[in-house]
């Protein structure tokens, strides 16, 4: 099984620098295969792969002598990369997409730079080390220690001078098996802006809204940053200001989804949740910054990775189903319901709902009977009927 440790670096003054070096060629490497490939094509109409790509690095190293500092393979691996974006473009447009995404330059400014080192890395964890070619040992903050074969390794350099490695491990385990979905050890997971996610068992998280508390700093900060004069010191320190603001969030944000995911995988055996369109969703304006913030992609995706890592069945509902508007007791559908109804009461069998509650229930209802149901694909949504005896019986426990 494949996992990835993410680790600190601190390198000197010299290993800055050739990491900031390595960093920049592996971009360039990357943007030069980009425009050559796609003027092949354009004035060819021939595909160049990685290996043809390859073959004239070492032209391209005379014409540019710098190029032959960084590691040979990081530069080789960015070409790789490039490749594989491609492919991933015209398998996008096979399978029909509307905006499939060709591969865009990558540019200096982004907010983080990173470079692959397929091989050749060392780890000393008695020393604190890891050793990196053409760079050296550099100092590593370890919070764990691991056991296996290192695959691949990436080292990042985030905006704010911060320095990382990502290295991925073979560590030779198997994933464990899931175990038979049982609704008594299953919870339905409702996500939402007021509440940030609501359990079928009543229990409520509350949303923390990072970047609404912290709103007034970072606006003051970007202000500062938009008066500096382009190029100056008191810009970039301006800019590493902002940056840091921003990253806090990020980081705050994670942390709490890190927490809440590992804490629902742990606790139970299967966990329903709503597959969403976060992408079409953040197109409302008046809701786009609130949904950017909660980050439900990212929660969602962490509790994809941890239910395979732990032996977790995770079921997803489809994104029509109306599980808000229906009743968990009887099956009544409230047609009438609107957002900004939190509570409603059901005009057949009187019981007074909470909106994100009832949600949470009729979505673990849902997936628990689609589940057992049938392992095709459905096209449409579930038959409302079917599940009206099931959700008596959740009420009744």
């Amino acid at each position: 099984m494949l996992k990835t440790y993410k680790y600190r670096l601190y390198p000197d003054g010299s290993q800055r620098e050739k990491i900031k070096k390595t960093a920049d060629a592996c971009r360039f490497i990357y943007n030069w295969a980009l425009e050559t490939g796609s003027t092949a094509y354009k004035r060819d109409k021939t595909s160049l792969s990685a290996y043809d790509l390859h073959a004239l690095l070492p032209e391209l190293k005379k014409e540019h002598p710098w190029l032959a500092t960084p590691y040979s393979q990081s530069l080789q691996q960015s070409v790789r990369r490039q490749y594989k974006a491609l492919q991933n473009f015209f398998r996008r447009v096979k399978r029909g997409e509307e905006r499939p995404g060709y591969p865009k330059f990558r540019s200096k400014r982004h907010h983080r730079q990173s470079f692959d080192i397929p091989q050749g890395i060392k780890i000393e964890f008695e020393k604190r080390n890891v050793y990196l070619p053409k760079i050296g040992l550099v100092r590593t903050v370890f919070h764990r220690r691991f056991e296996g074969a290192i695959k691949n390794c990436t080292v990042i350099v985030t905006n704010t001078g911060k320095h990382f490695i990502c290295i991925v491990v073979e560590d030779g385990r198997v994933p464990p098996k899931k175990k038979r979905v049982n609704q008594k050890k299953s919870i339905g997971i409702d996500v939402g802006l007021k509440t940030y996610a609501t359990i079928s068992n009543g229990e409520k998280i509350e949303n923390p809204r990072f970047l609404e508390i912290s709103l007034k700093r970072v606006k003051c900060l970007h202000r500062r940053l938009s008066k500096k004069k382009r190029g100056s010191k008191n810009r970039e320190k301006a800019r590493i200001r902002y940056g840091k603001c921003r990253e806090k969030i990020s980081d705050q944000r994670r942390d709490f989804q890190q927490k809440l995911t590992t804490r629902l995988i742990r606790e139970n055996q299967a966990i329903m949740v709503e597959s969403l369109n976060v992408s079409g969703m953040v197109k409302n304006r008046r809701l786009s910054k609130a949904i950017s913030d909660a980050a439900w992609s990212s929660f969602l995706n962490m509790l994809r990775y941890k239910s395979e890592l732990y032996g977790v069945s995770l079921i997803e509902v489809g994104m029509f189903e109306p599980t808000s508007k229906l009743c968990h007791v009887c099956g009544f559908k409230n047609d009438g319901i609107k957002l900004k109804d939190r509570e409603w009461p059901c005009p057949q069998c009187k019981t007074k709902h909470d909106r994100d509650t009832n949600a949470a229930l009729n979505i673990k209802m849902i997936g628990f009977k689609t589940h057992h149901a049938s392992r095709e694909q459905r096209k449409g949504p579930v038959d409302q009927s079917t599940l009206v005896d099931g959700m008596k019986q959740e009420a009744h426990h």
